[in-house]
């Protein structure tokens, strides 16, 4: 069987029975632990994979293929709280129009897991077309200072497994982007606050976020980013600002979404834009398998 872009053999599910009936009392969360010390199954940051193998061994139960223990705990999910939209925060909404030298120096701060984070997303529900919602995987997010006062908000997120005009773009072959789908980050979010007028300011904050978002992402992840994407959609807006800052357009999805089971277009076409962070970024996107 193949789970999450992973071949499952009857060798490793024998695997999975053999530890099962080892450590009766053992809990299901210590089980995937225990897969996953066998396996060798790591992230890129040489995490455990156990969430991912948590829901494998649960597949296969429901498969017929291995019987898990009944669960002995019922923890609160962590992501309902994700889910509830942001307290509504009030700031300064005096107008701001100036040019970028004008506006001073910048600020941009990394607010994930920091005091900041429940302002970013106050913002960005009260002000993006598409409102907050909880990112999925590794994730940053970034608000910009002018002085004391935000002026802006980016979101960048795990990337989509499968997008055509990027996967070949870039060349790689379906098991290295199953490999290094991770050394890509999704741009999900970007919002200048509607009373902030700054010509060039889009462009601007592109470019500086470009030079230093590797290392953000290392800091945190423990492995760095070597591209980034964005999804613009064509019936709002054009992807000047990204254009500008040297985004390459890629090309248009297809309009029917990650899921889609009809083939029938069901939203609205979006622009696919990226951006190298460096030169030799196809050899470290399309290097061959380390496992």
């Amino acid at each position: 069987m193949r789970y999450r872009g992973r071949e499952i053999s009857g060798e490793q599910l024998d695997c999975m029975r053999r530890l099962i009936a080892d450590n009766p009392s053992a809990s299901r969360r210590a089980l995937s632990k225990l897969v996953c010390e066998a396996w060798d199954w790591r992230q890129a940051n040489d995490r455990l994979c156990d969430m991912v193998c948590r829901g494998l061994m649960l597949a296969c139960d429901r498969a017929g293929l291995l019987r898990l223990p009944e669960k002995k705990c019922f923890p609160a999910n962590p992501l309902a709280a994700g889910r509830r939209k942001p307290l509504r925060v009030e700031i300064d909404r005096t107008p701001i129009r100036c040019s970028v030298k004008e506006l001073g120096p910048l600020e941009i701060r990394q607010v994930r897991r920091s005091e900041l984070e429940g302002l970013f997303g106050s913002l960005i529900e009260q002000h993006h077309y598409l409102g907050y919602a909880h990112p999925v995987g590794e994730q940053l997010k970034f608000l910009v200072f002018s002085g004391r006062r935000p002026v802006a908000c980016l979101a960048f997120s795990s990337a989509p497994r499968h997008l055509g005009p990027r996967d070949r773009f870039i060349g790689w072959s379906p098991d290295q982007r199953r490999a290094n789908i991770h050394l890509i980050a999704y741009n999900s979010r970007f919002l200048i606050l509607p009373w902030v007028q700054v010509r060039h300011l889009a462009s601007h904050l592109l470019g500086r976020l470009a030079r230093g978002i590797s290392d953000a992402w290392e800091a945190l992840y423990h492995h760095p980013i070597h591209f980034l994407e964005t999804f613009v959609d064509t019936e709002r807006f054009k992807g000047i600002s990204y254009q500008a800052a040297n985004w390459i357009y890629l090309g248009l999805t297809s309009g029917r979404g990650k899921d889609d089971q009809t083939h029938q277009r069901n939203r609205s076409i979006k622009a696919i834009w990226g951006y190298p962070l460096s030169k030799d970024f196809r050899r470290h996107l399309c290097r061959g398998l380390e496992r």
